[in-house]
């Protein structure tokens, strides 16, 4: 029975079809909860609600947030948005959590979150404009995507790359996905 990933994120995809696990998406439509002072129960409810909405099992879900001086930042809702965000992080360090969730054949559920840190670049404005004309920021937490041109917003990072990415293989292999 192939897994189940209840995500339509193609960086989630990626990650799996990288380590050579058959999977099959599903999309979710559920809630989602936004706790600023605490991102970690933030993520980590939200993979277990898009995992209850699939339905399925051998199952994985995941969600991702960016966070930074106690506020979360999700999908922006458009280009403008995006941008204010990308000015928001310029020069800056932000964390990224992303919560899985992942249940066995038996239907047994089990979690984990992952932190990884991202310092970003001082970022101009013609700079930021560079980087949405070579990127829909809309699509991503926090308005960028490491993977995508990431050179031209991030300085560094410490944690997972592919946390950062929005699936963090450690979690993968404790739940013996990968």
């Amino acid at each position: 029975m192939p897994l189940t990933l209840a995500s339509q994120s193609p960086r989630r995809a990626r990650i799996l079809s990288d380590h050579g696990v058959a999977f099959e998406v599903v999309v979710t439509d559920a809630p989602e909860v936004s706790i600023p002072h605490d991102p970690g129960r933030t993520v980590v409810e939200n993979a277990v609600h898009k995992l209850r909405a699939c339905g399925r099992v051998p199952a994985l879900a995941a969600d991702t947030i960016v966070w930074h001086d106690g506020v979360i930042y999700g999908k922006p809702a458009d280009l403008a948005e995006a941008k204010a965000v990308l000015r928001t992080l310029a020069g800056r360090t932000h964390a990224v959590f992303t919560g899985v969730a992942y249940a066995d054949a038996d239907g047994n559920v089990r979690t984990a979150c992952c932190r990884s840190d991202v310092t970003f670049r001082a970022l101009s404005d013609a700079d930021i404009d560079a980087y949405v004309a070579q990127v829909n920021p809309v699509d991503r937490a926090g308005a960028y995507d490491i993977n995508d041109h990431g050179e031209l917003v991030v300085a560094s990072y410490t944690g997972e790359y592919e946390n950062i990415m929005g699936l963090p293989l450690g979690a993968l292999r404790e739940f013996g996905v990968i």
